[in-house]
């Protein structure tokens, strides 16, 4: 098979070996040395290295540091370490009116439900705002705000 411009296509790509230059015919553009053969420091390895001394043995004092990742509160409990009573917990959740529940009330205003209607997003914990207490000691430990 000939190419457009009269040269020849290869059929197959060179082997593995043919590419890394293993078990190939041709020499090595460095020396190679076989089996039982001792090394004479001509170019083989590089001289040793003489730069620092080595450190003297001193006793290292290691400080460990505890990095806390902040906690993402949602609309569900956490699990987590109270931050006021040091004790291991599930947060308590409770419901208060947000901007997304004031917002919900005005927009079923304007759309006329005017009768009452307009009051159901204050029935909905969907649509207000979640605080997390401890069960424990009932301190805030944080908020999720809706909007």
């Amino acid at each position: 098979m000939a190419a457009p411009s009269g040269v020849p296509v290869p059929s197959a790509p060179p082997s593995y070996e043919e590419t890394t230059g293993i078990n190939v015919s041709y020499p090595h553009p460095y020396p190679v040395p076989e089996c039982g053969q001792k090394l004479d420091g001509k170019g083989m390895n590089p001289p040793p290295y003489m730069g620092q001394p080595a450190p003297a043995n001193n006793p290292v004092t290691v400080q460990t540091v505890y990095v806390h990742q902040p906690v993402v509160f949602y609309d569900r409990p956490v699990q987590m370490r109270c931050p006021s009573c040091n004790q291991m917990i599930v947060t308590r959740l409770s419901y208060d009116s947000g901007a997304l529940t004031w917002l919900s009330c005005g927009g079923l205003c304007l759309l006329g439900c005017i009768a009452g209607c307009c009051l159901i997003p204050f029935c909905i914990d969907a649509l207000k705002d979640v605080d997390h207490t401890c069960p424990n000691c009932s301190a805030l430990i944080g908020s999720y705000k809706r909007l």
